[in-house]
């Protein structure tokens, strides 16, 4: 009876730890760190998708950011998404302490069609953990270096099987672009 309890309280315990660990933000890897953004964004957890940011105390860069946060967060509401898909993420390059990460994901929408879309994110390794970078703090020589590896990125499968995806999406829901739009324009 004794060892039973014992299997049952490590399986309570073991339950917890995984529901605790989805709960945070995911700083070991510069996917891991943009996965969590995109999925806080969804949930719509501004605090959760500050911490997945890089702040530097600089209160220009700081507003600027708070700024971008609002617009996307108003962006995936606009979507009203119940809940989000990872297709995938992965390095695209990497340069020292920086690492330009994609990311491609689906949208579930209310009447469970699912809204691809793909993303690009500049990641900062500080103390051993990953954070994304403010588009405020990137530098013009990563802007360059960025646009060089997205122009790479949209010859490989990953990319065109994105686009594939979005072309059918958009044939199947024509005016969805500015349906959106108009939800952003109207707020």
């Amino acid at each position: 009876m004794e060892k039973k309890k014992r299997i049952w309280i490590l399986g309570i315990a073991l339950a917890l730890v995984l529901v605790m660990s989805g709960c945070g933000v995911n700083h070991k890897s510069p996917e891991g760190v943009v996965e969590a953004l995109i999925k806080n964004y969804v949930s719509g957890s501004e605090k959760k998708v500050k911490q997945c940011y890089s702040q530097n105390g600089n209160k220009d860069t700081n507003e600027l950011l708070q700024s971008e946060i609002d617009a996307t967060l108003k962006y995936f509401e606009a979507h009203k998404p119940t809940k989000v898909k990872i297709e995938g993420s992965d390095k695209l390059s990497e340069n020292g302490n920086y690492t330009y990460v994609y990311i491609t994901y689906n949208l579930v929408l209310e009447n469970e069609q699912e809204y691809p879309c793909v993303g690009t994110y500049m990641v900062e390794k500080k103390d051993n953990k990953y954070y994304v970078m403010p588009p405020s703090d990137i530098t013009d020589e990563l802007r360059d270096q960025a646009a060089t590896d997205y122009a790479k990125f949209m010859t490989t499968d990953t990319y065109k099987s994105y686009t594939k995806a979005y072309n059918v999406f958009i044939k199947k829901n024509p005016g969805y672009e500015e349906k959106i739009a108009n939800k952003l324009n109207a707020e």
